[in-house]
């Protein structure tokens, strides 16, 4: 008996030992798979970390226009962008619905392009000493006398009426100061002129008025006539500023800031291959081009068919650009220096003009 319990007590201190043992090495791979484990993160952050130095940053161009014909231009490029928008540049547009909403983001930085009145432009890089440039004519003549009537058929026709307009201190108040005096009459003694916010409040008074006159661009027309039949055209501004000046009327253009242009050349010149392909696309595929223009709530598609080969969107740069650009601001610079900031501007203003 005495053997037994020996015996019994031998066996209990094997089993004891095995049992110290095998836990000992059962700790031992989970040691090893937590230094694995912790390894593994580490990979995974340098992995993350890398990833991240490697990511090119994505430059964002900020363009501005004004809810007309400079953004009907731009419409197919802006429908390109936000739903084919990769690579490493991307566009910000902003439709404003008057110049002194897109004047102070420019000068800001807060826009990086903009389309303005072509006035407006000059004004900008006098008072910016030279920081705005221009890049191309987007818009020609798209002003007209409109009447709920037919009494005027010829700018004599306008002496002592009142004519509704927008634009003041842009290039409408100039063109049409510059028809009128071409042709005689005089604002305040003539003809008097009572200017509007917007181009929109002008086809409100002549829709509630039968007796007025309004200067309208394109395709605030169109919307005017869509709404009263009896609106008719009755002269084409840019018919009579040729007649006077024999020189071309330009609306608006496309501007950029100086340092924008100098430290991304090579994305400004993109941007404005892409302008380019998307007038071109608007002036030749209408009814595609009104739907973008509805699309981006600029206007109906019904009005914008009907107003777009009335509108005279261009793209007009360089050397051609210059050349039209400077004798038409020369020619507003005779008429009121303060209408183009005081001065010409120097040939710097024009962007790859050379």
């Amino acid at each position: 008996m005495k053997k037994f319990i020996v015996f019994l007590a031998l066996i209990l201190s094997v089993l004891i030992i095995f049992s110290s043992c095998e836990s000992k090495e059962t700790q031992k791979p989970d040691n090893t798979d937590i230094t694995d484990v912790e390894n593994n993160e580490n990979a995974d952050n340098t992995e993350n970390t890398e990833t991240e130095d490697n990511t090119e940053s994505v430059l964002v161009i900020n363009a501005g226009a004004l809810k007309g014909p400079t953004a009907m231009g731009l419409v197919k490029l802006m429908d390109d962008e936000a739903t084919n928008a990769s690579g490493n540049v991307a566009y910000d547009f902003v439709i404003e619905a008057a110049p002194d909403a897109i004047s102070p983001k420019l000068i800001k930085g807060e826009l990086d392009v903009a389309a303005v009145p072509a006035n407006l432009a000059s004004v900008l890089y006098n008072n910016t000493d030279g920081q705005i440039v221009v890049v191309n004519i987007n818009t020609l003549g798209v002003l007209y006398i409109v009447e709920n009537g037919n009494t005027v058929n010829s700018v004599e026709d306008l002496r002592g009426k009142t004519i509704y307009a927008s634009g003041k201190g842009s290039t409408p108040e100039y063109a049409l100061n510059y028809m009128l005096e071409s042709n005689g009459l005089t604002v305040g003694t003539d003809v008097t002129v009572e200017y509007k916010a917007e181009h929109a409040e002008c086809v409100a008074a002549i829709l509630a008025d039968e007796n007025a006159v309004a200067m309208l661009p394109q395709p605030f027309v169109t919307t005017a006539q869509m709404s009263n039949e009896n609106i008719r055209i009755a002269l084409d501004l840019s018919a009579e500023w040729q007649n006077a000046s024999e020189k071309t009327l330009i609306t608006g253009v496309m501007v950029a800031r100086k340092q924008f242009a100098e430290e991304h050349p090579d994305e400004l010149n993109a941007f404005l291959e892409k302008y380019k392909a998307s007038v071109e696309y608007v002036n030749s595929n209408v009814d595609e081009a009104a739907e973008l223009i509805e699309k981006f709530d600029i206007f109906k598609a019904a009005v914008a068919k009907k107003a777009l080969p009335y509108c005279n969107i261009v793209f007009i740069d360089k050397a051609e650009m210059k050349e039209a650009l400077s004798e038409y601001l020369e020619e507003l610079y005779s008429q009121n220096p303060a209408s183009v900031g005081g001065k010409v501007p120097a040939d710097d203003f024009y962007y790859n003009a050379q």
